[in-house]
């Protein structure tokens, strides 16, 4: 089984399941880990995981999305 890497972090749980929409489309296998508290939702994040053989084309799809 692969190790999952984090490549990206929010506060935006639109902003997560677009990422993840994102890399779904491009066949990348996601998972999204919400580490957001649930009485304060200024405290922790919602990451983005990939696979690590799979990282680097995930960032650069990211990178492409994000420059457009």
């Amino acid at each position: 089984m692969s190790q999952w890497l984090k490549i990206y972090a929010t506060r935006n749980p639109a902003e997560a399941s677009i990422v993840q929409g994102l890399l779904r489309e491009n066949e990348i296998p996601v998972q999204i880990m919400n580490k957001m508290d649930s009485s304060y939702l200024n405290f922790g994040d919602i990451e983005v995981y990939v696979p690590s053989h799979l990282k680097d084309v995930a960032r650069e799809l990211l990178n492409q999305a994000l420059l457009n």
